[in-house]
């Protein structure tokens, strides 16, 4: 927190959902009945939870049906806010590494959905100016054409690594930005998606420095705490 200063301030849940006029959820998927829906109720809710079936021991019956979307399902239970998917779909190094300046030939361009179009517009002009170009996917009906396991969803954000490097090495290349995506071919993207099956992400389906990174974090995390 201290390297973020001023620009950030430790607090409370309340705090920062008082403070904020977009509220980001960046949680497991399996702990969003914790989230407090009466102190959410009338914010605009920025969903960036995925669902990946069985972590954290969550797996549903109606989003492996397709019969929700994992925004909606959180939008159930947040009844009062405005939930809008969006700033899930690509990994936290490339949230970094793939932003750029209005304008910048190598900007690139995130998805958004939701069902209220004036917070749908409030979340958009936040992502434009963090860094990236943007398109609407729809309503969180819609969402599944953004969701783990279909086109614009990691992959386009990040470099391929080749097969046999090292451990840094591979780091190295990773730790690149992705080609950058306009926002008409997001839109293409969106449009000609089916939908996948099995639903839901999985481990198995990231890159394997991905995963080590990942693991690496939480491993540095767990020491810490």
């Amino acid at each position: 927190m201290e390297e973020l200063r001023p620009l950030a301030r430790a607090g409370t849940v309340e705090e920062a959902i008082a403070a904020g006029d977009i509220v980001s959820i960046a949680i497991p998927l399996a702990v969003f009945e914790s989230l407090p829906a009466e102190a959410l109720a009338g914010k605009i809710v920025l969903d960036q939870t995925n669902y990946y079936p069985g972590i954290g021991g969550f797996r549903r019956g109606d989003l492996d049906d397709g019969l929700l979307t994992s925004s909606e399902l959180v939008q159930q239970h947040l009844q009062g806010a405005k939930v809008i998917k969006g700033v899930h779909n690509l990994g936290w190094h490339h949230m970094q590494y793939n932003a750029r300046p209005k304008g910048d030939a190598q900007r690139t361009t995130l998805p958004v959905a939701g069902d209220d179009a004036a917070a749908k517009q409030v979340v958009t002009r936040f992502i434009e100016a963090v860094g990236y170009d943007v398109v609407d996917a729809g309503a969180l009906a819609d969402s599944w054409r953004i969701e783990p396991n279909t086109p614009i969803y990691f992959t386009p954000y990040a470099p391929a690594v080749p097969d046999g490097l090292a451990h840094e090495e591979a780091k190295r290349v990773y730790l690149q930005p992705g080609a950058p995506i306009s926002p008409a071919a997001a839109r293409a993207l969106i449009a000609t998606t089916v939908r996948p099956s099995p639903i839901g992400g999985t481990l198995e389906g990231m890159p394997p420095i991905h995963v080590a990174l990942f693991l690496e974090l939480a491993s540095a995390e767990t020491v810490k705490t």
